[in-house]
């Protein structure tokens, strides 16, 4: 469970690099407000800075589509272990009769 949690981490960790990566140089945000924009869109609530520039717009919108897939791999990758335990426990295998 542990090497799941830091899979799901790192890939969080690096989602929210790119945001800000991305909201830095192609919106010219400083990186404090590259941050909390990257992690609000991350964590689905949403942007703060009112985005400018063409660029800007088409990086923020598939950030966003981005982002959203993020969280559900996530979680996935997270509760993966839980649900195979758990079946294993009920003995739900299906090589059994």
């Amino acid at each position: 469970m542990a090497k799941s949690f830091a899979l799901a981490s790192s890939l969080i960790f690096l989602s929210l690099l790119g945001g800000m990566a991305g909201y830095h140089y192609l919106e010219g945000l400083p990186w404090i407000d590259s941050f909390l924009n990257a992690a609000m869109i991350l964590g689905g609530m949403g942007p703060v800075a009112t985005i400018q520039t063409f660029n800007g717009k088409l990086f923020a919108g598939f950030y966003a589509l981005y982002s959203g897939l993020v969280v559900i791999v996530a979680a996935g990758v997270i509760f993966a272990p839980v649900f195979h335990r758990m079946i294993h426990t009920f003995h739900a295998d299906p090589d059994q009769n």
